[in-house]
Formats: structure tokens, C-alpha cells, sequence
């Protein structure tokens, strides 16, 4: 009997049509169920070709490889993901694209009435806003006496270690859209949850500030990617 042998080089070269059924993506997908998939064949799925060097399988193996995985991909905008060849303009977008739609599918989850009594639920709605983010935001949130979202405003964006907040901008935000109490929240994108001493300082002008106007500071919540840390559960201010 005849026995054809194959190098890894030979299965690595293979494009994916060449692949049986079972090993292909989309296939894959079809019968088995998206969790069958690997990270790499998901995003295949997606980018649909690779390149005449790698197939689109060893092409979204290199993206991963390339930023660490999915969560640090997740960080990228488009324009960055061009690196890798065979991720052009449509592609970058389209990865770009689905990213933030899974993004919002995890706050679409929570419904349109967001009531924040804890900061787990404010994590809940901003986590998957703030998590990913390679500069530090600073957010106010409004509450109405129900402990309702009314709604939110980015107030300031500044680099990967800081943001420069002023304490007269947040309440002046608060006043103009007739809170009743605010929950302040920012983004260390080094991944260290732990308030700084600039952190705290910030949150006590901020809390006095509000109290002489009859808005409290409900809580002061850091986002660290999948970490947080409640700087009133802390109490580090009152």
C-alpha cells in the first residue's frame, strides 16, 4: 500500500480550500458550532482570504501572535492592524468593526434603563467602553433620585499614564444636565487598578465641590481592563 507523507511546511502552505471539510472555518462553524473554533479561525472567518505565502488561517495566527492575543488585538485600530501582510484597508476595518460591535453587544445586554446602585453595575455598562483603551479617559456619569442613568460625558482624554481633569468642568457637565448625583470613572491602561494619591485628591475637590451644590460623588470607579477598583468601597472619600 502507498503512503504519502507531508511535512508541516506542506500542511502550513496548504490553502484553506485544500483543507477537508472539517478543517475549514467556515465548515467548521456550520456543523460544530462557533465554540469549536479556535481564536485563529474565527478571525479567518472574517478576513476570508490570506495571502499567496500564508493562508488566512496562518494569517490571523500571525495578527494574534503578533499584539498577544485577542485582548491586546481588541486595543488596536485599524490602521494599526496593517502591519501584518495581507491585512489591507477593508480587512483592518472589518476587524476594527467587529470589535466595537462586540463591544456594544455587551452593554446592549443590560437594556435601556441602566440603574447604578453598586459599581458593579457601572462596570457592567463601561467596562466594555473603557477596557480597551490604550489613553486614559475621564467620565462623568449623571443619575437621576432613582439612581438612573440619565446619561454621560467624556470629559477629558489625555495620554497612557494621565489626563488632566478640571473639577469645575465635571460639576458645570452635572449641573447642566440636572443630576442628582454623579459617579466619576477613568481608565489605567497600564492594567494597575490601585488609585494613585492624584487619583484620590482629584475625587475629594470633586466630592466637596459637589456637596456645597447638593450633587454627591455616588463613587469613583477605576477600569484596569478586566480589574476595577471602587475608590468608595476603598474609603478614600467620603
Amino acid at each position: 500500500m502507498n503512503t504519502e507523507t507531508f511535512s508541516t511546511t506542506d500542511f502550513l502552505n496548504r490553502s484553506v480550500k485544500d483543507m477537508r471539510p472539517d478543517e475549514q472555518p467556515r465548515e467548521k462553524l456550520m456543523k460544530y458550532g462557533a465554540g469549536s473554533l479556535s481564536d485563529s479561525e474565527l478571525l479567518a472567518i472574517l478576513l476570508r482570504t490570506g495571502t499567496k505565502k500564508l493562508n488566512v488561517i496562518e494569517t490571523s495566527r500571525a495578527l494574534l501572535d503578533h499584539f498577544g492575543g485577542l485582548h491586546s488585538l481588541l486595543k488596536k485600530q485599524w490602521n494599526e492592524l496593517g502591519v501584518i501582510p495581507g491585512i489591507a484597508k477593508v480587512k483592518a476595518v472589518t476587524l476594527e468593526a467587529s470589535f466595537e460591535l462586540a463591544r456594544r453587544i455587551q452593554v446592549a445586554g443590560l437594556g435601556e434603563e441602566i440603574q447604578i446602585t453598586s459599581p458593579e453595575n457601572a462596570v457592567a455598562f463601561f467596562g466594555p467602553k473603557l477596557r480597551h483603551l490604550t489613553k486614559e479617559v475621564f467620565i462623568v456619569a449623571f443619575l437621576n433620585n432613582k439612581k438612573v442613568m440619565t446619561g454621560f460625558h467624556q470629559v477629558s482624554s489625555g495620554g497612557s499614564n494621565a489626563t488632566i481633569v478640571e473639577p469645575a468642568e465635571v460639576i458645570r457637565q452635572a449641573i447642566l444636565n440636572q443630576a442628582n448625583s454623579i459617579i466619576l470613572l477613568h481608565n489605567h491602561p497600564s492594567g494597575r487598578s490601585e488609585a494613585s494619591t492624584a487619583d484620590v485628591n482629584l475625587t475629594k475637590r470633586i466630592a466637596e465641590s459637589g456637596k456645597l451644590l447638593g450633587i454627591p460623588v455616588d463613587d469613583h470607579i477605576i477600569i484596569a481592563g478586566y480589574e476595577f477598583v471602587s475608590l468608595r468601597a476603598e474609603k478614600l472619600f467620603n
